[in-house]
């Protein structure tokens, strides 16, 4: 007898798919472990009202199921804008509109307000399973009469996959620190030539002054105290920056509730007070660095905490890489070096499809290039006398 083909269906949030069954394919047993594709990280941010249909990201979820088993799933969303996402396609969508086209919505495979590579095609290490899920994507894009499909900050096997049906690949940069089995900080420090080592403790010393500690706080140490003053440094430093930050009080509450053994906080003190901090995740091989606030400025203050105590947490705790979030290259003078990231895209009018296509050749070209340069001034002796 014949297997039934997979049948798909969207949900509306992550409340409609039991918690076990989608992180039984999002961070399969003996996998590693991402925990912004976990189902308590993407409810939070749904449950606290920061991606929601309100803010421009209406949960439309991909599930395939076969034999009445859930076998496959993406995290997607209906988009009416391009923020949030960090890989930026404003220009397309100016361009087709200016044509007649409506860009949006779109759909976006992605985690909301996070440029993490990770999984986007959860089929709990099933490859075999990406087939039917990328056709399910493809055919609701149809379906919904949208313009297009985006995944973003994908893994390598998944953008091959994706290619071979289609989809345009795209990338861009970020940059990563990288454990080369360091005992300690000062290890790290003997592996970069002298100049920069000279720099990294002079930044460090400078970071400190004025009685500024510095504390990690996790797991069951995370209390409502810390999130408050955690979310006056985010709103004050956001609001600057962005002019509205996306993720809500009650967020910051959620995930300290339901994943505080994956959540570091490095706070720093003053007198006796809170006066900035960084929120990381802890995944199984790598801490994700996600957002920063101070109400307090402190030279190099933001470097201590975002980079340098980031590199002391991944050593103390044997993690094998720091990912400190999007763009900046000043990171890499710190020891922070270029790495690849990918998205791929699905784009329905032919006309649009093949602009984009001949945009993206160029694209790839050029961030190749730039890589290569960034590399060739890496921080980390060349030989001996550095």
């Amino acid at each position: 007898m014949k297997s039934p083909a997979p049948a798909a269906r969207l949900i509306e949030g992550m409340k409609a798919v039991a918690p076990s069954a989608w992180d039984a394919l999002a961070n399969p047993a003996g996998g590693a472990f991402n925990p912004f594709v976990g189902h308590a990280f993407l409810a939070a941010l749904e449950d606290s009202g920061s991606a929601t249909a309100r803010t421009g990201w209406q949960p439309a979820h991909i599930l395939v199921e076969q034999h009445g088993k859930l076998i496959a799933a993406a995290p997607m969303y209906v988009k009416s804008h391009s923020y949030g996402e960090y890989v930026f396609d404003h220009g397309w969508a100016e361009a087709f509109e200016r044509a007649g086209g409506n860009y949006y919505p779109k759909l976006q495979i992605a985690v909301p307000f996070t440029p993490a590579t990770g999984p986007r095609l959860l089929t709990g290490g099933d490859a075999t399973a990406r087939e039917p899920l990328a056709k399910a994507i493809m055919a609701f894009t149809e379906k919904l009469g949208v313009s297009s499909v985006h995944l973003t900050f994908a893994p390598q096997d998944e953008c091959e996959s994706l290619a071979a049906l289609g989809f345009l690949p795209r990338h861009d940069q970020q940059f990563h620190w990288q454990n080369e089995n360091y005992r300690d900080f000062g290890d790290f420090l003997a592996a970069l030539s002298s100049i920069k080592r000279k720099n990294l403790r002079r930044e460090r010393a400078e970071a400190l002054k004025n009685d500024v500690t510095v504390e990690w706080i996790t797991g069951g140490d995370l209390k409502e105290e810390h999130w408050d003053a955690f979310f006056a440094f985010y709103i004050d430093t956001g609001s600057r920056k962005w002019g509205s930050p996306y993720l809500t009080r009650e967020f910051f509450s959620q995930v300290g509730a339901t994943m505080a053994d994956r959540v570091l906080l490095i706070m720093a003190k003053r007198n006796g007070r809170y006066i900035a901090g960084a929120l990381n995740f802890i995944g199984s091989h790598t801490l994700y660095g996600r957002n920063w606030g101070a109400l307090e400025h402190h030279p190099f203050l933001h470097f201590e905490l975002c980079y340098y105590q980031a590199i002391d947490f991944a050593i103390a705790k044997g993690l094998r890489c720091v990912e400190a979030g999007a763009q900046g290259a000043h990171k890499l003078a710190r020891g922070y070096l270029p790495a690849q990231t990918n998205s791929m895209h699905w784009i329905a009018h032919p006309g649009l499809r093949n602009a984009v296509a001949q945009y993206l050749k160029q694209e790839r070209r050029a961030v190749g290039d730039e890589m290569q340069m960034l590399a060739e001034h890496s921080p980390f002796r060349k030989n001996a006398e550095d």
